[in-house]
């Protein structure tokens, strides 16, 4: 059997994603055939630190708008994320995986604060450690939260699953000749103003040398071809 490419990655994970495309927010099918995989990436050795977005409850710089100050609209969304983080590690738990929750933003009654010595000590055990309340500060999303986490925890890649399978010189949605960029550098990504991921989070990736992989969750398997080292979505690096 073929041994995974990375020791260790970060995951972010959309949280519409996780929304499955219903009319609530979680969707329990979808969330267990990620954890499936993200089980089967944990037994064959590779330690995995997730993020997770929150637009599948409330989206802070779109669902606020115009309405509330942007920063307690981010606020929310950083409750928002720490729902979901609650679900995924949950639906893990289940599946006989070891979680440790950790929020930048305190909440000890149900989650670890982030510390970063103890989130690399969990994840040495063999620990996934989700990583709930993006970085803790308002005009951040949780992109640049899934970058910085990576830096910190001395991540091999960062594995961004969205709702898009790569990076495209155009909107495919609105552009049926829209080109896929299988790999690219984050300096190029930033001079073409593309909108996969964030300019911070793109800013952050070249000057840490970080990877990132962007691709599609709608087949959670990505996941562990990415982790395996087969070629999906485009690769930032």
């Amino acid at each position: 059997m073929a041994a995974p490419l990375y020791k260790r990655v970060l995951i972010k994970i959309s949280g519409e994603a996780i929304a499955g495309g219903g009319n609530k927010a979680l969707a329990f099918d979808v969330i267990g055939r990620i954890c499936d995989v993200i089980k089967r990436c944990r037994d064959a050795g590779v330690q995995i630190g997730i993020v997770i977005g929150g637009g599948n409850i409330w989206r802070g710089a779109k669902d606020g708008a115009d309405k509330m100050d942007r920063s307690r609209a981010d606020h929310m969304g950083m409750l928002a994320t720490a729902i979901n983080s609650l679900a995924l590690a949950d639906v893990l738990e289940s599946r006989g995986v070891e979680v440790r929750v950790q929020t930048a933003i305190e909440m000890r009654a149900f989650a670890e604060p982030y510390v970063r010595l103890r989130a690399i000590s969990h994840l040495a055990k063999g620990r996934v450690v989700i990583f709930g309340c993006g970085t803790g500060n308002p005009f951040f999303s949780t992109d640049t939260a899934a970058v910085l986490r990576g830096a910190e925890i001395e991540a091999d890649i960062v594995l961004l699953a969205k709702n898009v399978d790569g990076v495209y010189n155009d909107d495919p949605k609105k552009n049926p000749n829209a080109r896929r960029y299988d790999e690219m550098t984050p300096s190029d990504f930033l001079r073409d103003n593309l909108a996969a991921m964030d300019a911070a989070a793109a800013s952050l990736s070249r000057d840490n040398h970080i990877p990132v992989l962007l691709f599609a969750l709608s087949d959670p398997e990505n996941i562990h071809r990415a982790v395996m080292g087969e070629k999906v979505g485009t690769l930032v690096r």
